[in-house]
């Protein structure tokens, strides 16, 4: 039986793991030559990739304006073209960049930039409207957020928009943003077994809003993934933000983390990354991690924890036991995009 959940205060049902599109975008650079992409990708391996996951349960995919300079958007839109009606589409604007050379060309956090980037995004996905229309600029001043209010209300009046948010791991950010917007209805925030953020998470319950987890794998850490990875690909060449990977690897410390407690995720016969799925979804009714996926395996992979369900009480203690001293402090907690 797969596991679904409800999308904060929207009412919308949707399978309780969604799919994370930012790898599929393909490359995205920045003027000093830093990636914040995920390298080259089979867009034709996507498309069947969103398939395979439309197959097993997943409902809700999450892109953005900025991922791969758009073309996130325009394969996710392509695999979706007559399948639209079984898909929550989740979006994001205020990173600006150019489609024709894949360059990122900073932010815009204007009420104005809010309105073009929605059309664009509704040109590239090929729809009418977006399910969630979330602000992807992390750190923004929470007033300069709440200037967004009243045009994020007249997108959803206007049936372009069902709800918005704000992709923010800033507690008191996400309480301001929900407090003013009636149809605020999630916050999209780091959320790992191995980066718990119960502030956030307590806002959610607060104001009735959907916990969207970016990072569930730590991006790609709790896949067991080993391999150095390349320049093209932002954990090629890590920003600072980026604590998992350095140089294209692991870094020691938190490979050893995950050591720690890859027998307590794996002790009924899960995956590494399905444990940690598992853990995200014990964690609260409000947690909906969004892995990311660029091939048909990880897709059947990731995704075979909707049925499996959250992780056994037992083995979610015993992961608390394990990591309790050693989680990040809040003010260390890892922000990622």
């Amino acid at each position: 039986m797969t596991t679904t959940r409800t999308l904060g205060r929207s009412g919308i049902e949707v399978g309780a793991i969604g799919m994370g599109c930012w790898a599929i975008g393909g490359p995205l650079w920045g003027d000093d030559g830093q990636p914040y992409g995920w390298g080259e990708v089979d867009d034709d391996e996507s498309v069947a990739t969103i398939h395979q996951a439309l197959d097993l349960g997943v409902t809700l995919f999450d892109t953005a304006s900025n991922y791969g300079a758009g073309h996130s958007e325009r394969v996710l839109g392509r695999a979706l073209a007559g399948r639209r009606d079984r898909a929550v589409i989740v979006t994001k604007f205020g990173n600006r960049a150019d489609e024709a050379t894949r360059r990122a060309l900073g932010v815009d956090a204007s009420p104005a930039y809010a309105v073009a980037s929605l059309e664009g995004s509704l040109r590239r996905l090929g729809t009418d409207h977006v399910d969630l229309y979330l602000l992807h600029l992390n750190d923004l001043p929470a007033s300069a957020a709440l200037d967004l209010v009243d045009t994020l209300e007249g997108l959803v009046t206007q049936g372009k928009i069902r709800g918005y948010g704000w992709s923010t791991d800033n507690p008191g950010s996400a309480r301001a943003f929900a407090g003013a917007g009636p149809h605020c209805v999630a916050v999209e925030h780091d959320e790992s077994v191995l980066n718990d953020n119960p502030e956030v998470l307590a806002v959610c319950d607060t104001f009735d809003l959907a916990s969207l987890n970016r990072g569930p794998l730590a991006m790609g850490l709790l896949t067991g993934a080993t391999r150095t990875l390349g320049a093209d690909d932002v954990r090629g060449r890590a920003p600072q933000w980026l604590v998992w990977f350095r140089d294209g690897r692991p870094t020691p410390e938190w490979s050893a983390r995950v050591a720690a407690i890859r027998a307590a995720l794996t002790s009924d016969g899960r995956t590494l990354a399905q444990g940690a799925l598992g853990w995200l979804l014990a964690r609260s009714p409000r947690t909906l991690p969004i892995p990311g996926c660029r091939t048909v395996a990880q897709a059947r992979e990731n995704f075979a924890a909707l049925t499996l369900g959250p992780l056994p009480a037992d083995a979610f203690a015993e992961v608390e036991r394990l990591l309790a001293d050693l989680r990040p402090t809040p003010a260390g907690t890892p922000a990622t995009r």
